[in-house]
C-alpha cells in the first residue's frame, strides 16, 4: 500500500494549486515543491481568467493576495500593423465585472505557498514519497516526465518572451493593449506596482536575437524602442526594474496519463503567450483533475489509468484549440504577404463591428 494518495511533483503556480485542491478533496498529499532562488525580482506578470480565479477562490488564496498585486481588466484593446486596424472589448459593454485579472506571479507563488503551509493532509517532501498517483507539473523540462520516457515534440518559434514592469505618466485606466508588428507582439498589462494605476506589466515576443539584445541594452535604449512600438499610445513608458527572457515554443506531450501518473501544466503543453493562457490552461488542468477524481467511483483505484484516460478527454480539445489559435494567429501577423496583412486587419476591423461576436469571445477566453 502507497505511503500517500498523491504525490505532487513541482513548485510552481499549477503544482501547488494542485497539491491544495486534491488535499480539500481529503486525499493525503505529498508535495516536493522548494521555493526557488532568484538573483534579481521576479518581474512576471500572470492573465489569469474568470476559471483560474473561481480556482484560487475555492483553494483560498485569492482573497489572501495583496490588493496591488492583482488589478482587473476592463477593456482590452489590439492594433494590428495597418493604422486603424483596431479590436476593442470591454467589460462593460460584455456585460461582466472584468475581462481578467493582472497578478503578481511571485504575490500568487507567495500566497499558493502560504496556503500549503496550513493545509491540511499536505506534507512537504522535497524528495517526493510512494503514491497511489504521481501527479507531475514540474514544467517544461519535467524530470519525471523524461523519466517515463514520454516524449514532447516542440515546434520553437526562433522568439522568446521578454517580461519586464514598466511606469507611464498615463494612468492604465484598467486597459490592455497589444500590438501585432509583422514578428513582434507587445502586451502592455494594466498592473498597480510599484505605482498605483500607473504601470504596466510587459509581455513582448520577439526574435530571438533582438530580444537578447533588448534585455541587455541600457534603460535608455529600451524606453527609445518601446516609445517607437506603442507610438505613445500608452504614454511615457520608464523601465521598473529588471528585464527577463524565455524561449518560445509550441508543444504538447505525447502522453498526459498512464498508469499512476498525470501531466499538468507546462509539464504537459506549452502554447505562444500572445493570448496570455498559458496558466489558465494549467490551472483548468489543476480544476478538471480534481473534478474527476472526485467523481471516481469508490471502487476504482487513484492511479487506474480509465480514469485518468477522463481528465486526459476532458482537457484535449481545449489545449489543442488554444495551441491553434494561438499559433494561427502568430502566423497570420507574421506572413509577409499584402494578402495576408490585409486579410488580418480587416478581419479585426470585422470582428470589432460584430459586438454578439465580441461578447462570444469573451465568455470563450474568461472559460465560462
Amino acid at each position: 500500500m502507497s505511503a500517500f494518495d498523491v504525490c505532487v511533483r513541482g513548485s510552481g503556480a499549477v503544482a501547488m494549486a494542485a497539491a491544495l485542491a486534491l488535499a480539500r478533496l481529503g486525499l493525503s498529499v505529498a508535495w516536493t515543491g522548494q521555493a526557488a532562488a532568484r538573483a534579481v525580482p521576479d518581474v512576471r506578470t500572470y492573465a489569469l481568467n474568470e476559471r483560474s480565479v473561481r480556482l484560487l477562490q475555492t483553494l483560498r488564496v485569492w482573497d489572501a493576495l495583496p490588493a496591488d498585486a492583482r488589478t482587473a481588466v476592463r477593456a482590452i484593446r489590439v492594433e494590428g500593423d495597418r493604422p486603424g486596424a483596431t479590436l476593442h472589448f470591454s467589460a462593460d459593454r460584455s456585460g461582466v465585472e472584468a475581462l481578467g485579472w493582472i497578478v503578481d506571479a511571485a504575490e500568487l507563488e507567495a500566497g499558493l505557498g502560504a496556503a500549503l503551509r496550513y493545509a491540511a493532509h499536505v506534507s512537504h517532501l522535497p524528495d517526493g514519497a510512494d503514491a497511489a498517483l504521481q501527479v507531475l507539473a514540474e514544467g517544461r523540462a519535467s524530470p519525471a516526465r523524461t523519466r517515463l520516457g514520454v516524449a514532447m515534440p516542440s515546434h520553437a518559434y526562433g522568439q522568446r518572451g521578454l517580461a519586464a514592469r514598466l511606469l507611464t505618466d498615463r494612468g492604465h485606466e484598467g486597459v490592455a493593449r497589444q500590438w501585432f508588428r509583422a514578428s513582434d507582439v507587445l502586451a502592455l498589462l494594466p498592473f498597480d506596482r510599484p505605482q498605483p494605476g500607473h504601470a504596466f506589466g510587459l509581455v513582448w515576443s520577439l526574435p530571438e536575437e533582438r530580444a537578447l539584445a533588448l534585455q541587455q541594452c541600457d534603460a535608455a535604449a529600451f524606453e527609445a524602442e518601446l516609445a517607437q512600438a506603442t507610438g505613445g499610445a500608452a504614454g511615457t513608458l520608464r523601465l521598473a526594474g529588471e528585464r527577463a527572457t524565455w524561449p518560445l515554443a509550441l508543444a504538447h506531450a505525447e502522453a498526459v496519463c498512464g498508469p499512476g501518473w498525470v501531466l499538468l501544466g507546462d509539464a504537459a503543453h506549452l502554447v505562444h503567450p500572445l493570448a496570455g493562457q498559458g496558466l489558465n490552461l494549467g490551472l483548468a488542468d489543476v480544476a478538471v483533475l480534481a473534478e474527476q477524481l472526485a467523481a471516481r467511483e469508490p471502487w476504482r483505484p487513484l492511479g487506474d489509468e480509465r480514469l485518468l484516460r477522463r481528465y486526459a478527454r476532458a482537457r484535449l480539445l481545449p489545449v489543442q484549440a488554444m495551441g491553434f489559435v494561438t499559433d494561427g494567429l502568430l502566423q497570420l501577423f507574421a506572413h509577409p504577404s499584402p494578402m495576408a496583412r490585409e486579410l488580418r486587419n480587416r478581419g479585426l476591423d470585422l470582428v470589432d463591428r460584430l459586438p454578439l461576436l465580441k461578447r462570444a469571445l469573451v465568455r470563450q477566453a474568461m472559460d465560462r
